[in-house]
């Protein structure tokens, strides 16, 4: 087993995984993480599942390497693809987003009529329809790729006229059509939209963030793990990426939420 004392890493495809770890150190703020962003070879949505799980355990790898005692893969594809391949390639516990993201799902519905918002690869590989379905067989599950926003985080758009109309032009028609009640937010950076989904929406269906889930599941594998940090930890971050820092700094910042600066981002060469 891991030692306590070392840090938990976490990996996306790019920086649309700092959502997940802003989550991550809200819930476990005496913790230190690794943040390595896969930012050479993005998007993984578009790479052959193959090629999604190379590169996924060539990032674990880079991080166990160079000492974690858990592993969280902060990327819809990679988790929904590769997180087999990792846990039969590492010894530490292995967390994805998917998983802890259907299990809100489900716990949150009602009626078990659940929508899913993503990107188009992970809506193309329902990772969620069936990890919703093998909680809850009753379940109707709709998916939606909405692929602009991506686009709109990373524009620094979450709210106002263009985001919200964007979530009507994605939306409307579905919800028009199915009695959903919940609706999960499937993509890291969706969560930064949040607000101008839920007015899209409107009240009556309620939102499930992949990233705050997955660090509530997180915190409870540490416990149950014996892994929590010692006592009087004060936590940190070590940002890496794989291709342009500047980039992943100014980005970055937006989906952190406070600022990170490009001399602070390490680049690994894989």
């Amino acid at each position: 087993m891991a030692a306590a004392h070392l840090p938990i890493g976490v990996f996306d495809s790019g920086i649309g995984g700092l959502t997940v770890l802003r989550a991550l150190r809200e819930a476990l703020p005496q913790e230190t993480f690794i943040y390595l962003g896969d930012t050479a070879r993005l998007p993984y949505g578009t790479k052959t599942p193959a090629s999604v799980i190379r590169y996924a355990v060539q990032c674990g790898r880079i991080l166990q390497d160079w000492g974690i005692k858990l592993l969280v893969v902060a990327c819809n594809t990679a988790s929904a693809v590769a997180l087999d391949a990792l846990r039969d390639a590492f010894s530490v516990p292995v967390v994805g987003v998917v998983e802890p993201g259907a299990e809100a799902a489900c716990a949150a519905s009602r009626t078990g009529h659940i929508a899913v918002v993503a990107t188009e690869g992970t809506v193309r590989g329902g990772s969620y329809e069936r990890e919703i379905l093998a909680r809850r067989p009753e379940a109707r599950v709709y998916s939606q790729a909405c692929q602009l926003f991506v686009a709109l985080a990373e524009e620094g758009w979450f709210t106002g006229d263009v985001p919200r109309k964007t979530a009507e032009i994605y939306l409307c028609p579905m919800l028009a059509q199915a009695p959903v009640d919940t609706l999960v937010l499937g993509c890291t950076h969706f969560p930064l939209l949040q607000q101008a989904i839920a007015e899209a929406v409107g009240p009556d269906v309620r939102l499930v963030d992949s990233a705050s889930t997955t660090a509530r599941f997180v915190a409870q594998v540490v416990e149950q793990h014996g892994l929590a940090a010692p006592g009087g930890s004060t936590g940190g971050v070590q940002f890496c990426a794989t291709d342009g820092p500047e980039r992943f700094a100014r980005v970055g910042s937006l989906f952190l939420g406070e600022t990170i600066h490009p001399q602070d981002v390490k680049v690994v060469d894989l």
